[in-house]
């Protein structure tokens, strides 16, 4: 008698897995049957016809094909020692086999988003990222009990994710840039399941993607930080008020300033100033960036013995929800009336309006109002590009887009020729008063 267990190499499946096999030889008579294990080729050691370190679990695998082997051995001597013929049934009833395993219900797209998500927690990525991959999971559970089906990777189509839009659009109401979003976790989530799990998919990947719409930008005038810096509020917004400034001095992001702590201002050698140096929360990029006198004051009005300790945040930063929330009642007291073009896709359609400047008001606003002023001071482009920690110098250039002063001003002096003066602008330079901030 012979026991033998064997990859069968011809049954690879897609992820590239191999089953392995008993075969039993005796008397002229032979039974082959699966184990109920797979592995790679290069799991495997056909030399000693078991499974390799590198397998999952090999340890308990191996065992598995002992018992097999040590079942056969000993049913064997039992029909020997009996006096009986040994059948290949008989043997296929002793040895009741491991029959081939039936598959198990292939995972949702939405088990198969949380299960990718924990995946990218153990790679290191950042928290708001694993955030977005909450919410969209969210957003499919929604949309599968809304629509009675469940959403699998295998039968994922192009008519399943544009129904799915429609959904997030006409339902939830999301705007195309918070659509955009979702699909780009999709799309992640399609490429990780082909790459890096072999998974058969009815979809290319990159269709998944919406397209990203570009938005107005909106960034403060020097008057208008004039008038938030100068406006009368009750206390319960001063606070906000002035984080927000502080933001549009320094260009933080909300990530950047909530974190900020001692360690992070480092007065410079020549005694001429301080300086922020700190890791951007999102990028993981160094950045460095001067303390302008109204910067400054406002670190200084909030310096006191609670926020001197280890890990004490320098400022009183709110939760994001609320930051915006107020921030929008305090661009309202404070007169910010101006009209802002608004645009979104309704029904095929662009459909535009003019909205009040506060109404738009956000702690992101203040990132653009420093980005904007800076270029209007003379700061060239590429020391921007440093300050604000982006990677592409392009990702800077979208603000010298909206200085649209330049363009006026370059027009001016084209078609009316050096009589007519340069163009006064008001608004080009963010006057700040630091002893008022």
């Amino acid at each position: 008698m012979v026991t033998q267990f064997v990859l069968r190499t011809d049954k690879q499946d897609k992820a590239g897995r191999c089953p392995v096999y008993l075969l039993v030889y005796f008397d002229g008579a032979r039974l082959k049957c699966t184990t109920g294990e797979k592995c790679k080729a290069a799991d495997w050691n056909a030399d000693r016809q078991q499974f390799r370190r590198s397998y999952p679990l090999a340890e308990e695998a191996n065992l598995l094909l002992a018992r097999l082997a040590a079942d056969v051995l000993s049913w064997w001597r039992g029909v020997r020692a009996a006096g009986e013929t040994p059948t290949v049934a008989g043997l296929r009833a002793a040895l009741r086999p491991v029959t081939e395993a039936t598959p198990a219900a292939p995972l949702s797209v939405v088990e198969e988003l949380l299960a990718f998500r924990e995946v990218q927690r153990a790679r290191g990525i950042m928290l708001y990222t694993l955030k977005h991959y909450l919410v969209t999971a969210n957003w499919l559970r929604d949309f599968e009990a809304r629509a009675g089906v469940r959403l699998l990777v295998s039968t994922y189509d192009l008519t399943q994710h544009d129904a799915l839009l429609t959904y997030l659009r006409d339902v939830r109401g999301l705007a195309p840039n918070t659509r955009y979003t979702a699909g780009k976790d999709m799309c992640r989530l399609f490429r990780y399941l082909r790459e890096e799990r072999g998974q058969v998919l009815a979809i290319e990947p990159s269709k998944l993607r919406v397209a990203w719409v570009e938005t107005e930008k909106l960034y403060l005038r020097a008057t208008e930080l004039d008038q938030l810096r100068l406006a009368l509020l009750p206390a319960s917004l001063t606070q906000v008020r002035d984080v927000f400034l502080f933001c549009c001095y320094t260009g933080l992001r909300y990530s950047d300033v909530l974190q900020l702590h001692g360690g992070n201002v480092e007065p410079l050698p020549d005694g001429s100033g301080r300086v922020l140096r700190l890791v951007q929360t999102k990028t993981r990029t160094s950045v460095s960036i001067f303390l302008t006198s109204a910067a400054s004051t406002l670190l200084d009005k909030y310096a006191c013995a609670e926020r001197s300790g280890p890990g004490a945040r320098l400022l009183p930063v709110l939760a994001n929800q609320v930051m915006n929330r107020y921030l929008k009642r305090i661009g309202r007291l404070a007169g910010l009336t101006r009209l802002v073009e608004t645009s979104e896709v309704r029904g095929g359609q662009l459909v535009k309006q003019a909205v009040p400047a506060w109404e738009l008001l956000t702690m992101h606003a203040a990132r653009h109002s420093f980005a904007v002023q800076s270029l209007l001071r003379g700061v060239p482009v590429a020391v921007l590009q440093r300050v604000m920690g982006h990677s592409a110098i392009t990702t800077t250039m979208i603000y010298a887009k909206v200085v649209e002063d330049f363009q006026h001003q370059a027009l001016r002096a084209a078609w009316d020729g050096p009589a007519a003066g340069p163009v006064a602008m008001p608004d080009a330079v963010c006057a700040v008063v630091p002893g008022a901030a």
